[in-house]
């Protein structure tokens, strides 16, 4: 006797409680943007079609969202450039991720972990996991240099901080 596969379920278009429903989950599973919030709505309307009358408005749900404090831009874009500081990533890469995550640049809780010794920490504690610079194991070994140079400015670090970091020099190994 052979298996017999049911025929799959059709795929039922969203309506408005689907919508918030599938909002609601997202937003409870993810720390997330409005931006972020409404390209994952656009693509599961897209995905499954809309049963209402009127178009879909995006614009209220996630409004009323925010309201409720289901999605927080500054507390997502302060949390994340926190995370980011202490994985020992630059400003650059700091904005950009911000930036695809709909935040904007002037958002003031973001900014305040691009200050200058805020970014000196974070390039050193980068350079020290990863082993570059003052904390290699030749640190006077050009290519051993210019690949650690490199990977720094790759986690977006700036010429200045990262000159910074390779001229700590002794200092920087700690006890």
């Amino acid at each position: 006797m052979a298996y017999q596969r049911s025929a799959p379920r059709p795929i039922r278009p969203l309506d408005l409680e689907g919508l918030q429903s599938i909002a609601l989950h997202y937003a409870g599973r993810y720390a997330t943007t409005g931006y972020k919030l409404r390209r994952y709505l656009e693509r599961k309307l897209r995905e499954r079609g809309w049963a209402g009358d009127a178009p879909a408005d995006l614009d209220v749900l996630i409004e009323r969202f925010a309201s409720l404090g289901y999605v927080d831009d500054a507390g997502f874009a302060t949390n994340r450039a926190a995370s980011l500081v202490r994985k020992g990533f630059g400003a650059n890469r700091i904005r950009a991720t911000l930036r695809a995550a709909g935040i904007d640049q002037e958002c003031a809780a973001a900014n305040a972990a691009l200050e200058p010794d805020i970014a000196l920490a974070a390039a050193l504690s980068f350079a020290k996991r990863r082993r570059l610079g003052p904390f290699a194991n030749d640190p006077d070994e050009p290519k051993a240099r210019q690949r650690g140079y490199a990977a720094l400015m790759r986690a977006g670090h700036d010429h200045e901080t990262v000159r910074r970091v390779f001229n700590h020099g002794g200092d920087a190994k700690g006890p």
